[in-house]
């Protein structure tokens, strides 16, 4: 068995190298499928990480949750089972041997079809758990891995055999490590649910002034009980996670709009331009300013 996981490994990595030639995040034939290529360390990248099952075939990663550090490479997989604002970073890639990482993209409604259709065991209402974990890659979950990508050789196989594989890696989720975070997710309801209700809220409303009471109603929940849970699950307090829904956006704002630092900060809720830099400066290292005009010349 320890020998066949190199293997696989080694050729992971040959079907991510022949289908993405190109640095990148590369969207695939397959729905939810995407390959990602860098033939070298990159600058840390700051975004909202959408639920994703991600496979390192090649190559290091480091991923930046709240003050959490979490590094991975071809013997561990990440899994996201909520969407989480972090800092993602490529730490380990050179041109002749690029970091090679596949993504596919979690959708809770499939995965609680997986759970009914296998009899799995709902978890109980015990306290939700990190919605972002690294677990030991398997055997099976690579062969599966595997085969999804070889279907981008054969097109005409996808549309019948991809949604069969697919469900196949999902049931290995659901199986393995990071089981309880995803059948919690998946259920529909209890307490991460409820968590997940409060994020899809702060993502309609990141602008408006921030009401612990009226997110905990959108929620479902006590205040007090919703602050906890919430920062068992994502590492960091409901207001922490509107700041960095409210400073990547200006980021996105200033960069592919072309706004100022004023109008990008009024935009998304401040009101003082002086808080805004100084938080703005906090998580991106540098003001608003200096930052884009970085960006654009990189």
């Amino acid at each position: 068995m320890e020998e066949t996981v190199p293997k696989q490994q080694s050729e992971l990595a040959a079907l991510i190298a022949q289908n993405a030639d190109t640095d990148g995040v590369q969207a695939t034939a397959i729905d939810r499928l995407f390959l990602i290529r860098s033939s070298q360390p990159t600058a840390p990248l700051h975004a909202l990480h959408e639920p994703a099952l991600c496979i390192v075939a090649q190559g290091k990663k480091q991923v930046i949750l709240a003050d959490e550090l979490y590094v991975y490479g071809p013997d561990q997989c990440l899994v996201v089972s909520i969407d989480l604002p972090v800092t993602g970073q490529v730490i380990e890639a050179t041109p002749t041997v690029p970091y090679l990482c596949l993504r596919l993209d979690l959708d809770p409604g499939e995965l609680g079809a997986v759970m009914i259709e296998a009899k799995l065991e709902t978890p109980n209402s015990q306290q939700p758990r990190r919605a972002l974990s690294l677990s030991p890659v398997s055997p099976q979950l690579l062969d599966a891995a595997i085969r999804l990508i070889r279907l981008l050789e054969t097109p005409q196989d996808i549309t019948i055999l991809a949604p069969l594989i697919v469900r196949e890696i999902l049931y290995r989720l659901l199986s393995g490590d990071c089981s309880v975070r995803l059948r919690q997710i998946a259920r529909g309801d209890g307490q991460l649910y409820a968590i997940n209700r409060a994020i899809d809220w702060l993502k309609s409303n990141y602008s408006k002034p921030f009401r612990i009471d009226v997110l905990a109603s959108e929620a479902r929940m006590s205040p007090s009980a919703l602050h906890h849970h919430f920062k068992s699950v994502t590492g960091m307090s409901p207001l922490q996670y509107q700041k960095q829904l409210r400073l990547q956006e200006s980021r996105r704002l200033m960069l592919g709009l072309g706004m100022d630092a004023a109008t990008a900060s009024h935009h998304v809720g401040y009101e003082s331009p002086s808080q805004f830099s100084r938080e703005y400066r906090r998580l991106f290292g540098t003001p608003p300013s200096r930052d884009i005009a970085r960006l654009k010349n990189s």
